[in-house]
């Protein structure tokens, strides 16, 4: 069973947007001039990086769903690659529940044709952002069962949070909402892993109208704060090697991790 929200609002197409421009980075053509122009001007890194961080969500999403995790709400969807998120988990567990949130209208037009769920699960789909936790908690208490564990899926979104809107805030406020048991799966661009890069990329986002803020490894491993770190802990995208050993070592400019609630 499949679910929505009211028609999408106009798209606006003279703006890039993270989510497009991820997408011109995995290869996908649910972009604009505006996103390849950010996108184009990036270095190969950032196309690596982009696959990188598809292949931990993978991964991540397939040993929880194995773990017996049923029920998950993913905030900063993007446009929906195959496969996404869903079919990992309904792949392991037929009935399971997916939210996914977004603030692109786009994400939400392909999400109408292919977040379709597995006839024993459901999928639900609405437009919101992070930086509005509450709205999208709301929703999803509608889909999912908050007496039960949830896990709690940000992908590559919170380097798009600055510390002036308070990120860290923003994912303890998420958390405070989830039931013991629930699990947070988080990755985010690194500031120190190669800085030379980081500012390169960060400065070719600006010049599209988007700001990044990527973060320290001890900034990101704030935002696991309070919580139990599954092994092999924060590491990088491409050394989190549950439920199998993750590909031949390469280098990587994202941090990643999942934990448990207590």
């Amino acid at each position: 069973m499949t679910h929505g929200t009211s028609p999408s609002p106009r798209i606006d197409t003279s703006r890039a947007h993270p989510a497009r421009v991820y997408d011109w980075l995995l290869g996908g053509k649910d972009n604009y001039p505006v996103d390849e122009a950010v996108g184009a001007k990036l270095p190969p890194e950032a196309s690596v990086g982009a696959r990188q961080n598809r292949a931990f969500m993978h991964r991540a999403a397939a040993w929880l769903a194995a773990e017996g995790v049923d029920q998950f709400l993913d905030i900063g969807t993007g446009i929906p690659t195959e496969p996404n998120l869903h079919q990992i988990v309904q792949g392991v567990v037929p009935a399971a529940k997916v939210v996914y949130a977004d603030n692109d209208p786009i994400v939400l037009r392909h999400a109408e044709a292919l977040l379709v769920s597995r006839p024993e699960g459901v999928t639900d789909y609405i437009q919101a952002d992070v930086r509005e936790p509450e709205g999208i908690v709301r929703h999803a208490r509608g889909i999912l069962d908050y007496s039960r564990p949830i896990a709690l899926s940000l992908i590559a979104l919170l380097h798009f949070i600055t510390d002036e809107q308070d990120a860290h805030a923003i994912v303890r406020d998420l958390v405070a909402t989830l039931p013991s048991g629930s699990r947070l799966v988080l990755s985010h661009a690194a500031s120190d892993l190669n800085p030379e890069l980081a500012e390169q990329v960060t400065a070719e986002y600006a010049k599209g109208g988007i700001r990044l803020h990527f973060r320290t490894r001890a900034e990101v491993a704030r935002f696991f704060d309070g919580l139990e770190l599954v092994e092999p802990g924060l590491v990088t995208a491409t050394e989190w090697d549950r439920p199998a050993p993750p590909p031949a070592p390469e280098e990587c400019g994202l941090y990643a991790g999942v934990a448990r609630v207590p």
